[in-house]
């Protein structure tokens, strides 16, 4: 299940990224030294769930924690929503490395392909990756995502400004694949909204 992370998931989400740090890190930006580790001070964690909040109110960003289990396991977010001409939005994720593997962000993402496109109206999402995280270039391979080419030093990450993989789907690719999709990965009508995704 994926669902917005609370103030109560500080202790499981705290564990699991303390436990991945050197998993996780390699692939994320710097946190400036003046930002406090959300890991580790439950002031910053809860500062954080309030952020994600606004976020979601502000139709900004839509974040989720990927529940297994009822045990947090990862994350994955549609961040940078923009709409007017654009109506676009970026999904990033991370996975508790003795997870990875089975298929969770997979199907975390696709959830969320269908959220965007079928809930928020978005016409463009896309996912962008360092060309050598073969682990995130699996899961958009899984999904059959396509690939728009190589935007050069993209983002900074963990203080390298990075060349980055563009993957994308469009609402009409969604349209011509959902059927393939949810056949796959997908239930076949999505759950009520409050009750989380599935």
């Amino acid at each position: 299940m994926l669902r917005p992370i609370s103030d109560n998931d500080f202790s499981a989400w705290s564990e699991v990224r303390r436990l991945n740090a050197d998993w996780l890190e390699p692939w994320e930006p710097l946190r400036p030294p003046y930002v406090t580790d959300p890991a580790v001070d439950r002031s910053a964690f809860v500062a954080r769930c309030r952020a994600r909040e606004r976020e979601i109110l502000s139709d900004s960003a839509y974040p989720f924690g990927i529940f297994v289990e009822h045990r947090l396991v990862g994350e994955v977010n549609l961040n940078n929503v923009v709409r007017g001409a654009l109506q676009t939005g970026t999904i990033g994720y991370w996975i508790d490395r003795r997870q990875a593997g089975n298929g969770y962000v997979a199907e975390s993402v696709a959830v969320v392909l269908r959220h965007a496109f079928e809930r928020l109206d978005l016409h463009r999402v896309e996912i962008c990756i360092v060309p050598r995280n073969t682990n995130s270039r699996r899961v958009v391979e899984k999904l059959g995502l396509r690939c728009e080419g190589t935007a050069e030093r993209y983002l900074q990450i963990n203080g390298v400004w990075e060349d980055h993989l563009r993957f994308a789907m469009t609402a009409e690719e969604w349209r011509d694949r959902r059927a393939e999709m949810a056949s796959r990965w997908l239930e076949a009508e999505p759950p009520n909204a409050s009750a989380g995704l599935q």
